[in-house]
């Protein structure tokens, strides 16, 4: 089963989705990540960010990978090649960086593939922008995550804050936001939108728990069918 949480950046979409992983019994998989660490890769080569054709060839040559350390609460670690980017793909340029990486079809072409590949090896609940209308638009379940513009530039003020990276100015995150979800929403390929089977879940009021609890329900009623 595969389980397709969208939704725009800060809504929750990482903590919602790891936690019914756990609950499920189900892998994650962060696909934003991904996108992260070609930006990332691309920043440390000198790869111009509107050269779709060299980035894409990042995306191709370089595989990401997952890995869950042992131990309670440690956190999933993300490489590309050789390189452990777990902490390195959280920064302030890389959140600047990463809409114009994702919006080039090349990139997105190459890394939906690889999506698709890990996905189809079982039970996963996948998190991005464009899981239920692009990558697995047969998903079993759709949600598309939301939140108030202020409730999560506030979060990932909370984030950056607790992680001791990124930019814990609540104005500047709050615009950063805003325009990247102005570049997500109007890009040309696989723009940020709700699929039209997809529950639209808005966060800003609701416990993250609460999140978790229709989204488990949801999952079981379709294993049920």
């Amino acid at each position: 089963m595969i389980i397709a949480i969208d939704g725009p950046s800060g809504a929750g979409k990482s903590t919602v989705s790891k936690a019914v992983a756990q609950r499920l019994g189900f892998a994650s998989l962060d696909t934003g990540a991904m996108y992260r660490a070609v930006a990332w890769r691309a920043l440390q080569d000198g790869v111009s960010l509107d050269d779709g054709a060299a980035l894409g060839a990042v995306a191709r040559t370089h595989e990401i990978a997952f890995a869950v350390p042992k131990g309670p609460g440690l956190p999933q670690r993300v490489s590309i090649g050789s390189a452990d980017v777990t902490d390195a793909i959280r920064t302030a340029a890389i959140d600047r960086a990463v809409s114009s990486v994702s919006s080039h079809p090349e990139v997105r072409e190459a890394l939906t593939r690889q999506q698709q590949r890990i996905g189809r090896s079982g039970n996963y609940v996948v998190e991005g922008r464009d899981i239920g209308t692009v990558v697995f638009p047969d998903a079993e379940v759709k949600v598309f995550l939301t939140a108030s513009d202020e409730e999560r530039a506030r979060r990932r003020v909370e984030q950056n804050r607790q992680r001791g990276i990124g930019s814990i100015d609540l104005a500047e995150v709050l615009e950063d936001l805003k325009q990247r979800d102005d570049r997500d929403s109007s890009r040309s390929a696989a723009p940020l939108r709700a699929a039209g089977d997809a529950l639209i879940v808005d966060s800003s009021e609701m416990p993250a728990d609460e999140v978790v609890d229709q989204i488990c329900a949801m999952a079981q009623g379709a294993a049920a069918c």
